[in-house]
């Protein structure tokens, strides 16, 4: 069985398939309905402003790039593309507001819609990391980093992704499942720079504002195709989390505790007095989780994990949830009964904001708050 090339290639379509009977989903109690008719929502961040901004994948488009490049494979491709991603933020009230529009969106011969993947502030400026562009998917602009002007709306290219993939390629690609322009999902703010996540090639690359670009962990070379997906940061240390691939096997899927290997962390600001970029390595590894799609670090200093679906199988609406690793190494349930969530971020409130209805069709997704127990 192949991969989903991000997480949500099997969970869209059966998303869509079943949605008329998805609002009968039962979260847990501390689950809340805060934000709903969203497109597709996947990464959140909360602005200097105390707003949520939400990435939002949009609904894909007609345009085909067949003959101009190398397609992806069927049945995943070919896809198509479109103008259908969005930026949106979300005031104290619950109002959503579009930031920026326009931007990449695809959707492959399975329904699997992708766009703009995941945002991040980096002094004042709001970044977006985009995952459904690239000739690959339809489109002329490339996967990569985007700058956004809050103000006007105004993004423009800041770094080319799709490029640096295709000519810093990873030791162990898969060949039945493989994206030429890859498939970005998630990023973090670390030491000046943007980390970002290419689940599909299976690597980490460091990304600054003035558009340098390093390959700093091919995760493929160690771990093979296991799916990286949600990265985070805390205490100096970066921690990633996995999808592995479907069928999903419960318990399985792991955080990489990640570091430099000279003093076990990332050394400041991520260059060294030569301007070269630290690599990263695994430092340690913990398992027992199950298709990691989002990481975040709680007021309570413990790690809150989302997880796609957390039955065997394939993904499961209603299946979703958050966990949290306890003090003593423990992992328990925080939140229960979501449906095909795709990213998470605790909010100056100290409660969980989570995309959910991620990998559901156009106009059902939600954003909701979660409670901590």
């Amino acid at each position: 069985m192949k991969c989903p090339k991000v997480l949500l290639l099997t969970a869209a379509t059966l998303a869509a398939s079943l949605f008329p009977n998805l609002l009968a989903a039962q979260p847990s109690s501390n689950v809340h309905v805060w934000v709903t008719g969203l497109n597709g929502p996947r990464g959140l961040t909360f602005g200097p402003d105390g707003k949520l901004y939400v990435a939002e994948a949009g609904s894909g488009g007609t345009t085909s790039t067949a003959g101009a490049c190398t397609q992806v494979i069927a049945p995943i491709g070919p896809y198509t593309g479109g103008n259908t991603s969005r930026i949106s933020s979300i005031n104290s009230a619950g109002t959503r507001t579009t930031v920026a529009s326009g931007l990449p969106s695809t959707i492959d011969a399975m329904g699997d819609i992708s766009g703009v993947a995941d945002l991040a502030f980096l002094d004042g400026r709001l970044y977006a990391l985009e995952g459904g562009a690239g000739c690959s998917h339809g489109d002329s602009l490339p996967n990569g980093l985007y700058s956004v002007n809050t103000q006007t709306g105004a993004w423009k290219l800041v770094a080319n992704l799709s490029q640096f993939i295709q000519t810093h390629m990873v030791k162990y690609p898969n060949p039945p499942d493989f994206e030429p322009d890859g498939t970005f999902y998630s990023m973090v703010e670390f030491n000046n720079r943007l980390y970002a996540v290419e689940p599909n090639h299976g690597q980490i690359v460091s990304v600054g504002v003035d558009g340098s670009i390093a390959s700093v962990l091919d995760v493929s070379a160690s771990e093979g195709h296991i799916v990286p997906t949600a990265i985070t940061s805390h205490d100096g240390q970066l921690y990633l989390g996995n999808l592995n691939q479907f069928p999903i096997e419960p318990n399985y899927a792991r955080i990489l505790t990640l570091g430099n290997s000279e003093c076990s962390q990332v050394a400041a600001p991520g260059l060294d007095d030569t301007g070269a970029l630290h690599s990263l390595h695994i430092l340690s590894s913990k398992a027992g989780f199950t298709t990691v799609v989002g990481t975040a670090f709680g007021p309570d200093g413990l790690l809150y994990v989302l997880e796609l679906s957390d039955a065997a199988g394939f993904p499961t609406p209603g299946d979703g949830k958050v966990v949290r690793v306890k003090a003593d190494g423990d992992i328990e349930d925080v939140a229960t009964g979501l449906v095909v969530p795709t990213a998470m971020t605790f909010g100056p409130d100290g409660k969980l904001y989570v995309s959910n209805f991620g990998a559901a069709p156009p106009g059902t997704g939600q954003i909701v708050r979660i409670d901590i127990p």
